[in-house]
């Protein structure tokens, strides 16, 4: 055999029952952690990793509700962080060819060590906003990341076309991303309590308002090239699939971006918003990979 032909995959290993369940965890801990962020919980337990120096919320904590719901965001990330070393573990251990190193695995690995310091820094700062955000963005990126991996795994491919377009749509969605953890980070969602206006005024006042506007013409942004990007693969036939998965993610996040407002940013409706992104998130990553051959 070549040293560069990939050896088969054995289907008896753990690799794929790790990975599945890795993915479904991590669109589980993006949930809790928005359900955290929305119910004022970030700093149910004042430090980390544990919670009044206990591994349990201890009866004397301050808010045990508040601090429960921390401790179970916690939980569920660290059993994510375990479960992706083990995915990384599995990989390694996979016949490969040196061209198919399991280096993606490998970085998500070190992305889990950043999100684990973001998330003890997001205690210790006192839920700073930049912390904040980058640890919303950090979750983000592991979900899309493991998305990446079931999509290569279960050699789904496209045919590589549309891939600058592409690039600039994942970049256009990390940034709306990054502009909603701002949002969030600010307890600025509603600050502009009307739409399509803000406060009456197409350009408001006031940093929280400022701040959730810009998060608004963002999403204009996004909608044109997220838009242009689903078009254009509709009119491929062989990439019409990704196009439809893409519209369809952008539709139902824009309602619930919306929703959010016209509701007056209800729980339920809060946390699907951030689901929403990643899910938006990663259709698009998909349309982006290409199948392990």
């Amino acid at each position: 055999m070549a040293a560069d032909v990939i050896v088969p995959l054995s289907r008896s290993d753990l690799y794929r029952p790790l990975l599945l369940l890795a993915t479904v965890l991590a669109l589980s801990v993006v949930g809790l952690g928005a359900y955290v962020r929305l119910t004022d919980a970030g700093l149910g337990c004042p430090d980390w990793p544990g919670c009044y120096g206990h591994l349990l919320v201890p009866d004397h904590a301050d808010d045990i509700g508040r601090a429960w719901r921390e401790m179970i965001h916690r939980y569920a990330a660290g059993s994510l962080g375990l479960l992706i070393l083990a995915l990384t573990f599995a990989a390694w251990q996979r016949p490969q060819s040196r061209f198919a190193r399991p280096w993606l695995e490998t970085g998500l690995c070190g992305l889990v060590v950043i999100q684990a310091l973001l998330g003890m820094w997001t205690v210790t700062e006192l839920l700073k906003p930049v912390i904040v955000t980058a640890h919303l963005l950090g979750g983000m990126l592991s979900w899309a990341v493991l998305i990446v991996l079931c999509r290569r795994e279960y050699a789904i491919g496209n045919s590589g076309k549309w891939q600058g377009l592409g690039a600039v749509t994942a970049a256009t969605v990390l940034g709306q991303i990054i502009l909603g953890g701002w949002v969030s980070s600010h307890y600025a969602g509603l600050a502009c309590p009307d739409f399509p206006a803000c406060q009456g005024s197409w350009w408001p006042d006031g940093a929280a308002a400022s701040i959730h506007w810009v998060h608004r013409l963002g999403a204009i942004v996004v909608l044109a090239i997220v838009g242009t990007y689903a078009f254009v693969l509709l009119r491929t036939p062989t990439q019409r699939p990704f196009g439809l998965t893409i519209a369809a993610a952008l539709v139902i996040q824009l309602a619930l971006g919306i929703s959010n407002v016209l509701f007056r940013l209800p729980l339920s409706i809060g946390v699907f918003h951030n689901l929403g992104a990643a899910l938006l998130l990663a259709t698009v990553a998909v349309s982006l990979t290409r199948k392990r051959t």
